[in-house]
C-alpha cells in the first residue's frame, strides 16, 4: 500500500536534511558575507560553523539510525544547532539591520524553526518505527 511517503534509503531522502542544507546555502551566501568586518572572528565564524553543523549532524547520525541512543543524540545536537542559528539570525536582524536583509533573516528563522519541529518528529517517529525491529 502506498501511503504517499517517499522511501528513505539515505540521509538525502530526508526533507529536513534538504531544508537545513538550503538554509546553510542562503546563510553562507546572503547573510555571513554582509556582516560588518568587526564580526569576522565572532558572529561570522560562529554562523559559518553552526549552519554547516545541522545538516552534517543529520547526515552523520543517519549512519547510526538503528542505534536508538546515538540517533537521538545526533538529532538533539542538530536541533541545538538550529536553535543557535535562530539566535544568531535574531542578532543579525536586530543589530545589523543596516547590513543584512531582514526578510531573509526572518525567512531563515522560520526555516530553522520548522527544522526543529521536523527533527523532533523524526526522532520520535524513527524510534517508534524501529522499536519493533
Amino acid at each position: 500500500m502506498d501511503n504517499g511517503r517517499k522511501t528513505i534509503k539515505g540521509f538525502q531522502d530526508l526533507e529536513v536534511y534538504h531544508r537545513l542544507y538550503e538554509a546553510m546555502l542562503i546563510t553562507l551566501k546572503e547573510i555571513v558575507p554582509k556582516l560588518p568586518k568587526e564580526e569576522q572572528f565572532d558572529l561570522k565564524d560562529q554562523m559559518r560553523r553552526c549552519c554547516k553543523s545541522a545538516p552534517a549532524l543529520v547526515s552523520e547520525g543517519f549512519a547510526k539510525r538503528y542505534q536508538k541512543k546515538n540517533w537521538k543524540k545526533y538529532i538533539e545536537d542538530a536541533t541545538g544547532e538550529c536553535n543557535e542559528m535562530i539566535h544568531h539570525l535574531s542578532v543579525c536582524k536586530d543589530i545589523y539591520y543596516d547590513f543584512v536583509d531582514i526578510e531573509i533573516c526572518l525567512k531563515l528563522i522560520s526555516e530553522y524553526d520548522i527544522s526543529c519541529k521536523q527533527l523532533s518528529a523524526l526522532k520520535s517517529t524513527w524510534i517508534n518505527y524501529h522499536s519493533n525491529d
